[in-house]
């Protein structure tokens, strides 16, 4: 299966491995943390980027499986962030986050 796709994806997808070591980024995610670094980023821990709490949360994940799922507002925009755990062979294997613009006001449906 070919995943050229996430590449250019319009939303910034951010992967790291079980050691919360980053291992991929795609272009949204590089120009999003150009400040930071951009596309030096991989290789490096999300420790040395993160606060005490947002480390301890990171941590957490890694070890439970679980998600992690808030928004922002930054830079005058609102972004929903959604953390999850990937897996290989039924054992989380690192982490991904995909961080996308969300509008000020909009619709919530129940069906």
């Amino acid at each position: 299966m070919n995943f050229d796709w996430i590449k250019e994806f319009p939303d910034a997808i951010t992967v790291c491995d079980q050691n919360a070591v980053i291992i991929a980024m795609n272009d949204k995610s590089v120009a999003t943390f150009q400040k930071e670094g951009g596309a030096d980023l991989i290789g490096h821990s999300l420790q040395e980027c993160h606060k005490p709490e947002t480390w301890a949360k990171i941590l957490q994940l890694l070890a439970s499986g679980g998600t992690n799922t808030y928004t922002i507002e930054k830079n005058n925009e609102r972004k929903l962030i959604h953390q999850q755990c990937w897996y290989k062979d039924g054992k989380i294997s690192g982490l991904v986050e995909i961080s996308f613009i969300i509008p000020k006001e909009m619709p919530h449906y129940v069906r």
